[in-house]
């Protein structure tokens, strides 16, 4: 099949990323893979522009490049580069260096035609192929027996989703008698507007939910996450500011077939919503800054995973991009952000008065700002009600600053700020993307207690936060056992006897 200029752009991507593996196997040729990535990022830029000109889509075998996709290869090209030009400089004199340089490239590679496939087979064979080379990132240091552990866990839970997708995908295929996604998405709109899905069709959103579920590190398959920090740098940042993210591209990109299973939609929101508030508790009682940015990916993928459940598709790809350029940076300066923890770490206020104020101003800057930009109730609940979720964390914000009276003001006008930001850059992607994604649901009653339930819970966990508990016993003790994730791990890591591999690891290598 003739492919247009703007697939070809889009196809340059991951053709380039190849050839920079190769570059990079001799260590005098790293400049022409450091070019080579760069030139990855300027093809992403050149399919945006040529996209917007021609106001349409590239749809068809084997690539399919619409405004969603597009804006995710143009967010994996420039975090790749940063990451491939932060790793020579992190690596240099590694002996290893080359080999390291080339996977990097490899898994770039796999993880951009996993955007831009327009055939369901290419997809699935990109989504096997990027956790295929992931491993051989996270047992880089093949010589540390943690690593090895958290490689063998990530192992087993992909191998299992690599199977749930490939049972979607036999399903769709099955379904509509073809392997294009684009007249997949078609198929399925069509469905949705005559009343449903036929047969086996209908538990192909289950399989994606499970596929999507264990790509991204949720409860109870989170633990090699926080492990993985045995790997060098670029590593955990390249796994938390994209890889982690291809579970919620997965149900955005299929989400026109999610909307055929409502009830699996609902099973998305309460597995996402709970993780990201089991992810947020975790995260605050955690005393390494790298683990503590690992639950703090659990949780934001939990949240976006209740984002796409809810129905809100854009607002989740709003969430993808900029939890991924948040992380990339968290991670690749995370040495800093250790000393400026050690420096000053703000606290919350103490007085009950500062509390409720915290509380109330947030709320009023969400009834002056939010709901103006996030629609009416009756049409947009879900919007309204992450508009809420926003809230929350507002108020605990703004209680932390409270606490230097000096700060009031500045605290005040930067939550006004970040207010109209927010719901600015919601806007904007729903317009964006209109076309490519389906428009936010109005939920049914099922989806209006998910609601309900996620706000109950984060308002629960955050208000405690901000006019703290006493500290009795039983609070103390919820403490210990949430600083240990509340074992999940640790039984996960039995299940699949990753405990007993670290021990042959350890007894093998102290035997030598």
């Amino acid at each position: 099949m003739m492919i247009s200029i703007v697939g070809f752009a889009g196809l340059c991507a991951p053709l380039v990323y190849l050839t920079a593996a190769f570059a990079f196997r001799k260590q005098h040729f790293f400049r022409v893979g450091l070019f080579l990535a760069a030139g990855a990022f300027a093809a992403a830029v050149l399919c945006d522009i040529l996209l917007a000109l021609a106001k349409g889509t590239e749809a068809g075998s084997p690539v399919f490049l619409d405004a969603f996709s597009a804006a995710i290869l143009t967010l994996i090209t420039f975090v790749g580069f940063v990451v491939v030009r932060y790793s020579i400089t992190y690596l240099d004199g590694d002996p290893d260096q080359p080999r390291f340089m080339s996977w990097l490239c490899l898994t770039l590679a796999a993880v951009s035609a996993l955007v831009i496939a327009g055939d369901l087979r290419l997809f699935a064979l990109a989504w096997i192929a990027t956790s295929l080379a992931l491993h051989k990132l996270l047992v880089f240091r093949s010589e540390r027996p943690r690593a090895i552990i958290a490689a063998r866990k990530k192992f087993i839970v992909a191998r299992i989703g690599d199977a749930a997708l490939l049972g979607a995908v036999y399903m769709m295929m099955n379904a509509f008698g073809t392997a294009e996604i684009a007249a997949i998405l078609e198929g399925a709109q069509n469905m949705k507007a005559t009343g449903g899905a036929p047969g086996l069709l209908a538990l192909a959103p289950v399989f994606l939910v499970i596929a999507a579920v264990l790509k991204s590190g949720q409860f109870p398959t989170h633990g090699w996450l926080g492990e993985v920090m045995e790997t060098p740098t670029p590593v955990s940042a390249l796994l938390h500011a994209g890889i982690i993210n291809a579970g919620g591209f997965l149900i955005i990109r299929f989400a026109d077939v999610m909307l055929l299973n409502g009830s699996a939609m609902h099973a998305l929101a309460l597995i996402g919503g709970f993780t990201a508030l089991f992810g947020s508790i975790v995260m605050l009682t955690q005393t390494s800054i790298k683990v503590s940015l690992a639950y703090s990916t659990v949780a934001q993928m939990g949240f976006m995973l209740l984002q796409c459940g809810l129905g809100v598709f854009s607002a989740a790809t709003l969430h993808i991009i900029a939890h991924s350029l948040y992380k990339a940076h968290a991670f690749l300066s995370s040495g800093r952000a250790v000393t400026l923890s050690r420096i000053s770490r703000p606290a919350m206020t103490q007085k009950k008065r500062d509390a409720v104020f915290a509380v109330l101003s947030a709320l009023a800057l969400y009834l002056a700002i939010g709901v103006p930009f996030g629609g009416r109730a009756g049409e947009e609940p879900a919007i309204l009600a992450l508009g809420a979720i926003y809230i929350i964390g507002l108020s605990m914000y703004l209680s932390a600053l409270l606490a230097d009276t000096n700060s009031r003001a500045l605290g005040l006008g930067l939550a006004g700020f970040a207010t109209a930001f927010y719901f600015l850059l919601q806007n904007a992607f729903a317009t964006l993307l209109a076309g490519a994604i389906p428009a936010p649901l109005a939920p049914d009653a099922v989806g209006n207690a998910v609601i309900v339930i996620a706000l109950g819970s984060f308002a629960v966990v955050a208000f405690a936060q901000v006019f703290h508990l006493p500290a009795t016993d039983k609070v103390r003790a919820f403490y210990v056992h949430a600083a240990q994730g509340f074992y999940a791990n640790a039984i996960f890591n039995r299940l699949i006897g990753a405990l007993r591999v670290g021990r042959d690891v350890y007894v093998s290598r102290s035997a030598s």
